[in-house]
């Protein structure tokens, strides 16, 4: 607003305060411009966006094509003839899935697991966390607690992690078994289950509990190597892939099951909630449809070897109608094998071309002087 001047008690003009500066643009003096669809821009715009989006589409689908990927339905509830069909949760199956090499396979190669119609994010599940215990808080406030229920408690014994996200983790098994391998090798095949999860997630997101507190022992059977005494939860020392023994304290153990404890076969008590399988797994899914990354292959496969997993199925998909996959994939710059992004760019592509030339048509055959004053149509009065 401008105000009004007035004069002061001495004569002097008063200048209003809430005047705007007499500036270009605090005065709306600034040079604009505004762009005309100009017939010739227009057909000139679709004929590069098509001449730019098909090559690229074809580009893109080609890539995909050549991109391997094997694929193998495992378990499913409308299919109890499935390889690892199981009928209750847990129930330890094992079942051995081969896959054929059709063409050679560049490192590195990915091994997902793809769920189908589980809706992961759905409000009610994918709020129901705690996300100051997952990064190691003991005390747990009302409204975390109410956000965790029905999976805060088990009668007097609390979860710890709490929720249905973390109490609904993927623990079936999958070990890459002694494979026929085409080729000359250094050495066998190996799938690592390490650099799966975010980086930032593994940093920023996840701790074992407070207080919790870890010791690496010379032998299992080493008499100083006890979980006797209170500096010590452990019943036995944990001993790991590697042969190493380790003791380990949860504070609270008598009355908290921890993640290691409700699922073994995924973690030990050493990880915890630092293992990234469970990493993995508590980064939603927006569809039902989805894949997680279980492990990876950082060594080339010769076409011809046969790949030979042993899966151990406790994740049972009767209970929402779902089912289970797993799958072996190469990568590329566009991520995995996808057709949809390929035909998208060459459709719109095709569409960009035949606009161009329907209105190059349109302009040539019946053309419309831009700004002609006849075309106007005024009202009647």
């Amino acid at each position: 607003m401008s105000g009004t001047t007035s004069i002061g008690a001495n004569g002097a003009v008063m200048v209003p305060t809430k005047r705007p500066r007499d500036t270009a643009i605090r005065q709306q003096r600034m040079k604009s411009w505004q762009p005309i669809l100009d017939p010739y821009w227009v057909i000139l715009a679709f004929a590069a966006i098509g001449v730019i989006f098909i090559p690229v589409g074809v580009f893109t689908d080609r890539m995909s094509s050549n991109i391997v990927e094997l694929i193998e339905k495992y378990d499913s509830y409308d299919d109890p003839n499935l390889k690892c069909g199981i009928t209750k949760a847990n129930e330890n199956k094992s079942c051995t899935i081969d896959f054929l090499v059709p063409r050679d396979m560049t490192p590195p190669v990915l091994v997902y697991y793809k769920i189908d119609n589980f809706y992961q994010n759905h409000n009610r599940y994918r709020d129901s966390r705690d996300d100051g215990q997952l990064l190691g808080a003991i005390s747990q406030s009302t409204f975390a607690s109410e956000d965790c229920n029905p999976l805060n408690k088990l009668g007097n014994i609390t979860l710890n992690p709490c929720g249905l996200i973390a109490n609904t983790l993927f623990n079936d098994v999958i070990k890459l078994k002694e494979s026929v391998i085409f080729g000359k090798f250094e050495s066998p095949l190996v799938l690592r289950e390490d650099g799966i999860a975010w980086q930032s997630d593994i940093d920023f997101k996840f701790l074992q509990p407070d207080g919790f507190k870890s010791e690496r022992c010379e032998a299992c059977n080493d008499d100083a190597c006890s979980c006797e005494g209170s500096d010590w939860s452990c019943e036995e020392p944990f001993e790991d892939d590697e042969g190493d023994c380790h003791l380990f304290f949860y504070p609270y153990d008598e009355t908290t099951q921890y993640l290691h404890e409700t699922y073994p076969m995924v973690t030990n008590p050493i990880e915890g909630v630092t293992n990234e399988h469970f990493i993995v797994w508590m980064r939603v899914a927006a569809l039902p449809g989805f894949r997680k990354l279980y492990g990876w292959i950082d060594q080339p496969i010769m076409a011809g070897t046969v790949l030979s997993f042993e899966v151990i199925a406790n994740w049972d998909v009767k209970s929402f109608r779902g089912s289970k996959s797993l799958i072996v994939s190469e990568t590329s710059i566009f991520g995995g094998k996808n057709f949809f992004l390929g035909k998208l760019f060459f459709y719109v592509g095709v569409i960009c071309i035949s606009l161009a030339i329907l209105f190059g048509l349109k302009h040539k055959l019946r053309p419309r002087k831009l700004a002609d004053k006849a075309y106007l149509r005024y009202k009647s009065d």
